[in-house]
């Protein structure tokens, strides 16, 4: 699983995570839900060991993430994380950017790389853009290589980060339904989003950020239909 326990984040004199704790169990989503500057984002960076905290412990199989002995390259081969940005090498083939990691990372042969690439590609359905340049895609297309790229890298966890904020209205729905496969398959996923409909059809919890702080944290049912918190139904009237 992953633990994070009495978690403190600061930038400089701006305190952004004020003692977040909260436990991930395999084969769990969980949504991250609240305002710009509420956390979230800078949460899954600590998770991913992006960021360095102040205080607290976070743990993923009970491998502490920010200790000086843990080794951090082959910890993150375990959390696969994807950003707002698809952020692609533009000279290579679709095909070529899935390959790199697992050459690279893992040493895998051309041969294993190609065939692990091409499998994770008609997974999230690009298998007939293997050799397109990354510029040739569209916004969703683009999103759903990146989703790609982490999971040629076999990871126990995936992280999101607002994956569908950049892209416009009729491209979200491809990418959230890359999402709802992954979860059906039973992949561990901690995702930021504003998209409040797939919080609620696919989180089995919700977490809602408030000033650096989890507020409220419970299922869908719970969080959409029966907020505890002011501060939580104020939020959703405001995006609903």
């Amino acid at each position: 699983m992953i633990k994070i326990e009495d978690v403190h984040k600061h930038f400089g004199s701006l305190h952004v995570l004020k003692g977040v704790s909260l436990s991930v169990n395999k084969g769990e989503v969980l949504s991250m839900i609240g305002g710009s500057g509420s956390g979230k984002s800078t949460m899954l960076m600590c998770i991913n060991g992006l960021e360095d905290i102040q205080q607290g412990r976070i743990s993923v199989d009970d491998i502490h993430v920010h200790s000086k002995k843990t080794d951090l390259n082959k910890l993150r081969q375990k959390i696969g994380i994807v950003f707002q940005q698809w952020n692609a090498f533009p000279h290579m083939t679709v095909l070529e950017n899935v390959m790199l990691a697992p050459r690279k990372v893992l040493g895998k042969s051309k041969q294993e790389a190609e065939a692990i690439a091409v499998e994770k590609l008609r997974h999230v359905g690009l298998g007939e853009k293997l050799t397109t340049f990354p510029s040739r895609l569209s916004g969703g297309q683009q999103q759903r290589m990146a989703i790609a790229r982490a999971l040629a890298m076999s990871p126990d966890y995936m992280l999101f980060d607002e994956v569908t904020s950049a892209l416009d209205p009729q491209l979200v729905g491809e990418v959230l339904d890359t999402l709802r496969m992954l979860s059906h398959e039973g992949m561990t996923m901690i995702v930021v989003t504003h998209e409040m409909r797939f919080a609620r059809e696919v989180s089995d919890r919700v977490a809602f950020f408030h000033k650096g702080q989890i507020h409220e944290l419970g299922t869908p049912e719970q969080i959409f239909d029966r907020p505890e918190k002011a501060e939580t139904a104020d939020f959703l009237r405001s995006v609903l």
